[in-house]
């Protein structure tokens, strides 16, 4: 049984397995493949149009982030409703994740590219961060460059969407405020 599984990996490492992937893989475990490889393209875009890097900031896997980020994953990769990763970390309320996909950014203008994305809703990270009560994210964004007054597609901001939060809407209140002297 161990000789068999020993011959299972050295298949993952031979040259040329992706052709071998497609004829003699089964479909439910091209991800284990592409994984075993640290092929992040392979594994890019899933059954739903969610990449790895995706699911990972949804959900708040620190550790999968990391890797995915050493092996090159896109900060910048849309899903199918046009939201990038940041997206999805500032949902999911991960201020960890949040910090870490700014810092990894190369320069300010992928950051500025990053803080102004919009999926299908016109929705930014920060509109993300606010519908899901998130102070301390917010607070990073607009301190990373975030515009407080930008507006979705239903003509809301985030300062709209944080009406039952007082302290939110504050915060964001003076953002404007500050962005609005400048």
């Amino acid at each position: 049984m161990e000789e068999e599984e020993d011959d299972d990996f050295d298949l993952l490492e031979v040259e040329g397995f992706l052709s071998v992937l497609e004829s003699n893989i089964p479909p439910h475990l091209h991800d284990l493949a592409a994984a075993q490889l640290g092929d992040v393209d392979a594994l890019s875009c899933g059954r739903w149009g969610y990449g790895s890097l995706h699911l990972t900031c949804l959900y708040g896997y620190l550790p999968c982030v990391q890797l995915l980020l050493e092996r090159g994953a896109p900060l910048e990769a849309k899903d199918e409703d046009g939201a990038i990763p940041l997206h999805d970390a500032c949902t999911g309320g991960f201020m960890e994740i949040v910090q870490l996909l700014i810092y990894e950014a190369p320069d300010s203008d992928s950051v500025r590219r990053m803080l102004d994305a919009v999926d299908a809703d016109g929705d930014t990270p920060l509109h993300h961060a606010t519908t899901g009560d998130h102070l301390d994210i917010v607070r990073l964004l607009l301190a990373s460059g975030a515009s407080p007054s930008k507006a979705n597609t239903h003509e809301k901001t985030p300062g709209d969407l944080a009406e039952l939060d007082a302290k939110m809407k504050r915060v964001l209140v003076d953002a404007c405020s500050s962005a609005g002297r400048q």
